[in-house]
């Protein structure tokens, strides 16, 4: 066993703050940095971009898998070697990744990688909460929270300037530096807690199988179904029908079991609940905005892929700015009321992006985007301490474990749910808009001339001139349809932010309030 942590005094809360965040930035940025690479590593492994996706697939299956299990292997093998143990196995994976001959290697590979960075944003968490004394927890969980939220604006970045300006591989290599530097640090600095014993109780078998199968089929259906146009896919029906039924087991088996894996008697206490609950409405929405944005830069304002990811920079930079300020003042306010003012602050932000236009400049980007990163740090911040602040220590690895499954199972819902929403709307509007260019209607009859005449103008004879001003008039409608459809979806992710305001009535104020908000005695 690991010294107790009384054992090192001496050793400052943000010295294990630095190391902890080593590991779980490299882990977050990796669930978005590879995606812009995926064309690159169709074509220097000789597959397609879809058969390419199920390195992303595997790698998001493999993490849901592990997370809600973390807390259970770190009471049973202790917290330092689980944390050493998955920092290690994800480096190593990395370096696997970046040598990967083959497609089938390279997703066996990151199955490897996903299963050893689920465990490092709970574990990270829990070990900052109890780094740090009461009246500093705010800041240390401003300082967790940059980290998750910055971490996945800057993969799409730097994937693209890695890809571009070296080769696929060394977004996987990157990884390599941090991770030795993350290992080295916390086999010096982090200690178990005097409370974390190597368990002797057995081992929940039935649990882990069962949730093995009913979280890794949903993450499939999730990262699979609008790809496969969801259930007339008789895949994703078997996976949806597999999930359920999984997810309906373990919940039973867990509920009855003597030493379940995962200790779901937490969710009594109704802070936690309404927590996990609003963190999954934010991770819903965060990360289906998230990828919208960049889309709508490319397809419709005409974007490259790196000047997309610049252009969201501003998001980041909101948390950046605000994330420390919300750390320092938390405990002096009631963190519901900074929560409502992150939701109704995330609901204007992406009201005035439903507003934008075709002919949006970058300061129209920016500003948006910016109040929603800010907005961002008035909810992480204050949402993890208030929802944390009922739980004991010894049951803290769990708590952090069912925690950051939702939001990662919130964001895996937000972004098929966007993208679904997105498609099925630009359908809807793109026949209410065509059904409009008839020979009756007048307005379309003379756009129709117009260009007809414009390319006569240009030297084309008359009959290519009518069918161009056609091809041309039905771009400008899937042009419109498309524009549309994005300013439905952002209206509606903003209005899922409204809609859970009354929830923050069912929170209790913390008790540890004048501690900072997330004393966990």
């Amino acid at each position: 066993m690991a010294p107790a942590a009384s054992a090192q005094p001496q050793v400052n809360p943000w010295i294990v703050a630095v190391a902890v965040m080593f590991g779980t930035f490299m882990e977050v940025l990796d669930t978005t940095v590879v995606n812009v690479s995926l064309p690159h590593i169709a074509g220097s492994l000789s597959a397609s971009v879809d058969e390419a996706a199920w390195a992303l697939t595997a790698y998001l299956v493999a993490n849901a898998i592990v997370l809600p299990i973390t807390g259970w292997l770190a009471n049973y093998f202790g917290r330092k070697r689980v944390l050493l143990a998955a920092i290690t196995g994800f480096t190593t994976a990395s370096l696997l990744c970046g040598m990967a001959p083959t497609l089938s290697a390279l997703i066996f590979f990151r199955i490897l990688q996903g299963a050893s960075g689920g465990a490092l944003q709970p574990l990270s968490q829990a070990v900052m909460l109890e780094a740090f004394p009461a009246k500093d927890r705010g800041k240390a969980m401003a300082f967790w929270g940059l980290g998750i939220v910055v971490a996945p604006m800057l993969g799409p970045v730097l994937g693209g300037w890695l890809t571009d300006s070296y080769s696929w591989r060394w977004v996987f290599y990157i990884n390599l530096p941090v991770g030795l530097a993350s290992i080295i640090m916390t086999r010096l600095f982090i200690f178990d807690p005097p409370y974390i014993r190597r368990s002797g109780k057995g081992i929940d078998y039935w649990g882990i199988g069962l949730l093995a199968l009913g979280i890794g089929a949903l993450q499939v259906v999730l990262d699979k179904g609008q790809e496969d146009d969801w259930f007339s896919s008789h895949a994703i029906v078997a996976l949806t029908s597999a999930a359920a039924f999984g997810i309906s087991l373990f919940i039973l088996r867990e509920l009855m079991a003597r030493d379940p894996v995962v200790k779901l008697s937490v969710f009594r206490n109704r802070n936690y609940s309404a927590g996990v609950f609003l963190m999954t409405v934010v991770g819903f929405v965060l990360y289906g905005s998230m990828l919208l944005v960049p889309i709508f830069l490319q397809t419709l304002l005409g974007y490259s892929a790196l000047e997309a990811g610049v252009a969201m920079a501003p998001r980041g930079l909101g948390s950046f700015l605000m994330m420390p300020v919300v750390g320092t003042v938390v405990g002096k306010f009631d963190p519901r009321k900074v929560l409502a003012l992150g939701l109704i602050g995330g609901a204007w932000s992406l009201y005035v992006l439903s507003g934008l236009n075709l002919n949006a400049g970058y300061w129209d980007i920016f500003w948006p985007q910016f109040i929603q990163g800010a907005s961002l740090a008035l909810l992480f911040v204050p949402l993890t301490t208030a929802t944390m602040d009922p739980i004991p220590k010894e049951e803290m690895g769990n708590a952090t474990s069912m925690f950051n499954l939702m939001r990662n199972i919130g964001g895996s819902v937000g972004i098929a749910s966007g993208t679904t929403f997105l498609f099925r709307m630009q359908q809807f509007h793109t026949v209410v808009l065509g059904a409009n260019v008839t020979a009756t209607n007048p307005r379309a009859q003379a756009m129709l001339h117009g260009v007809q005449a414009r390319m006569i103008a240009h030297g084309s004879d008359p009959v290519t001139a009518m069918r161009q001003s056609y091809v041309a008039v039905w771009g400008m409608v899937q042009q419109q349809a498309a524009m549309q459809a994005f300013v439905d979806t952002f209206r509606a992710l903003g209005l899922v932010f409204l809609l859970v305001l009354p929830l923050l009535l069912v929170m209790k104020k913390p008790k540890h309030q004048g501690s900072g908000g997330a004393a966990m005695h």
